[in-house]
């Protein structure tokens, strides 16, 4: 029996849709990156980055865009976005989450070229992202969607946690 189509939409995250979005990257995260962070940096994160104040906080700010990634009704992804206070030339990928049931199927890449598509049309050369050395399937995502590692860093988060980074960059293009 033949899959059936479902509507594929990228749009601008609403402050009705933050509940829902908290929800789904609680879910995510629980998926992913147990073995790689443990559950105690997963809650400290999930606390800094998904509490419904803090993101609907963020919605409000100039130079970050939220998108959502929706199949049908279903939210099953989505990624934000920044402006990099100290240089005019780059935007930060600063999230990127495809729920695991919806990976590989193209949606990280539609999300990646939409803020592609964001940093060129506000004058961005590249786009830049941090991603865990250990999470091994993003990394080479990113990879084959034209990223390439530039740097690898280690920065205290608080908490007595550290994010033990690479910086990936990708050179913004017409072409993605």
């Amino acid at each position: 029996m033949k899959e059936q189509q479902v509507p594929v939409r990228i749009e601008p995250l609403a402050d009705t849709d933050v509940a829902q979005l908290v929800a789904l990257a609680r879910e995510i995260w629980y998926a992913h990156y147990p073995a790689i962070i443990g559950s105690a940096q997963i809650e400290y994160m999930l606390r800094q980055r998904y509490e419904f104040d803090v993101v609907r906080a963020e919605l409000r700010q100039s130079g970050v865009w939220w998108d959502k990634l929706m199949l049908g009704a279903e939210m099953a992804g989505f990624a934000s976005y920044l402006l990099v206070d100290d240089a005019a030339d780059r935007m930060k990928l600063d999230k990127l989450y495809v729920h695991p049931r919806h990976q590989r199927r193209g949606y990280g890449g539609m999300l990646i070229a939409r803020a592609c598509a964001a940093a060129r049309v506000r004058g961005c050369s590249r786009l830049e992202l941090a991603v865990n050395k250990g999470n091994r399937s993003a990394i080479d995502a990113y990879l084959k969607h034209g990223f390439r590692v530039a740097a690898s860093v280690v920065k205290d988060i608080g908490g007595g946690f550290v994010m033990d980074d690479y910086i990936m960059v990708k050179p913004v293009t017409g072409d993605e």
